[in-house]
């Protein structure tokens, strides 16, 4: 997909002896989106800002090593090699030793005279590396201004990690006019070692530049353009992480010493083989005990009880990601952690006051947001005509967030069809789920609204289901328990005969299931369910 930015400048920090002033260039051609303020939240604000740098800077796929060099020094030695093995006689040695002599001189004056390339390549990738960043990183950071905060977005280089900073306007003093919106700003890497300046004693001006949309035509020369041609998959996790904020969770509550031996641990430890998970061993009424493997330590955390009403166990991978909230450990007053399941995606929230800093983790480093979570196929599912769709997004819009029953309400519709229709605007990435404040608020990821059938499905199961219903394949029988309706049926398709049952929540959402196919038994509903439970829940859906 090809998104085009155009900036008038570039974001820069001023720093003075009193002050310091931080002015965010956004894309010019999105509509207006402004804001200006002075910060009073200084130092934690420094520290949750950078703590996202973290994350768009975070690449943890494994590199393999680069052998080219010792492959190109094996091919000059392989014709040595064989004169060695076939050499006979003083006279073949010497003429031997003569021809690696020489081997030897002139790979010394290779050296010499590819070294001034050598040092001059080097020289340009750091330059390009500080002064240009968008050939090393795909996309600049969405920022959102609705009218009772900002926040920033962002996304991880390996696409595995999300990062989520939202500042109430209790963060900031004397705020000056603004228009809500949502646009990129232009992020360098300068502009992050400027953060490191911010100080206490130093007035700090916060500005979302509107100038950037009010240059002329003779100003033209001033904009600075970016078009960047993005992977499917970067949208595409985006709309995953919404989705899967909406899911049920098991809810933790650390206290920032807990973390910070979470992060001790991480640091002082460096596995070798593994398993290299981390589970959370959940009691109700009981401190919650962290087990790291593949050494079974234990850590208790006597500062956090969990609440919760059932016994459970959590295991979750790729848990170095979790190194980037060190920064905000002196800062936190707590972080809230929401478990989705074993090996299922975790979601960790500093409380910072009048700041919220969340940073979602994917089930493991390797599986990136895009690729295998499929949680939209979890969300609620009830057919919405567009025209439904629309009503629901300009309710929303009118107040910028809303709870579902407060929409629900003032726009005198069904419950389950305002979910529906916030979860189509999920998948659509003009909607996103504020789990911290339980609302849904509008969020434009891109100028356009994104085609819903180019990013609703990541693989083919959900077609799939749709055909095994429109071949009479799927029955289905449903009952009412306590608020939560569960589905047991079967599909019988060319021979093969399926088992399901389904689990659905009072948000129409699927919260557990059981099948007898092989995608189930491999993946249970970390990767979301199989088409044969998506069936059964799309028959329930014409029959009622």
């Amino acid at each position: 997909m090809n998104f085009d930015y155009q900036y008038h400048g570039s974001s820069s920090v001023s720093n003075s002896a009193s002050g310091t002033g931080m002015n965010f260039v956004p894309d010019a051609t999105r509509e207006p989106t402004f804001f200006r303020g002075e910060l009073s939240h200084k130092l934690p604000f420094r520290e949750a800002i950078s703590a996202l740098h973290d994350v768009v800077v975070s690449d943890l796929r494994w590199k393999p090593k680069d052998r080219e060099d010792y492959k190109a020094w094996a091919q000059e030695q392989e014709d040595i090699w064989i004169a060695e093995a076939v050499a006979e006689g003083q006279q073949a040695q010497a003429r031997m030793a003569e021809v690696n002599d020489r081997l030897i001189e002139m790979r010394s004056q290779r050296a010499a005279v590819m070294q001034p390339f050598y040092e001059a390549r080097q020289k340009y990738f750091n330059h390009l590396y500080q002064v240009n960043k968008d050939y090393w990183f795909v996309l600049d950071p969405v920022i959102t201004v609705h009218p009772d905060c900002v926040f920033f977005e962002c996304f991880s280089q390996d696409e595995s990690t999300y990062g989520r900073l939202a500042c109430k306007y209790d963060v900031f003093q004397n705020v000056g006019e603004f228009a809500c919106g949502t646009t990129n700003i232009d992020y360098s890497d300068s502009l992050y070692q400027e953060f490191q300046k911010i100080r206490g004693y130093k007035t700090t001006q916060f500005a979302i530049d509107p100038s950037g949309f009010e240059a002329k035509t003779e100003g033209e020369d001033a904009y600075k353009e970016v078009k960047i041609d993005l992977p499917d998959s970067w949208v595409r996790g985006f709309l995953q992480v919404s989705s899967a904020m909406t899911l049920p969770a098991a809810t933790v509550e650390l206290h920032p010493m807990d973390v910070h031996n979470i992060c001790f641990m991480l640091r002082r430890h460096k596995e070798k083989l593994g398993p290299r998970s981390l589970r959370f061993i959940l009691k109700p009424g009981q401190p919650v005990t962290l087990r790291f493997d593949p050494w079974n330590y234990e850590v208790r955390c006597p500062r956090s009880i969990y609440h919760g009403s059932e016994e459970t166990e959590v295991r979750i991978w790729g848990r170095r990601r979790l190194l980037t909230l060190q920064r905000l450990v002196p800062v936190a007053k707590r972080f809230t952690v929401r478990l989705l399941g074993y090996g299922m995606p975790s979601f960790f929230e500093a409380d910072l006051g009048n700041m919220i800093y969340t940073l979602g983790i994917s089930g493991w480093t390797a599986n990136d947001w895009s690729r295998m979570g499929n949680f939209d196929l979890m969300a609620p599912r009830q057919q919405v005509d567009q025209h439904t769709v629309d009503q629901v997004y300009a309710g929303l819009k009118a107040t910028w967030f809303a709870e579902p029953d407060q929409l629900a309400s003032r726009l005198g519709l069904d419950r389950s069809i305002v979910l529906g229709a916030l979860s189509l605007l999920t998948q659509a990435g003009r909607v996103i789920f504020d789990a911290h404040d339980g609302v849904y608020r509008v969020r434009e990821l891109s100028r356009e609204p994104l085609s819903f059938e180019q990013y609703r499905y990541a693989n083919e199961r959900e077609q799939k289901a749709y055909d095994l219903v429109a071949a009479g394949a799927a029955q289905v029988w449903v009952e009412d328990q306590q608020g939560r309706k569960q589905m047991k049926g079967r599909t019988n398709f060319n021979g093969y005969v399926h088992e399901t049952k389904l689990t659905i929540d009072a948000d129409e959402r699927i919260v557990a299931g059981q099948c007898n196919c092989n995608f189930f038994q491999q993946n249970a509903l970390r990767q979301g369910p199989c088409e044969h439970m998506l069936a059964l829940r799309i028959a329930h859906q014409r029959k009622s």
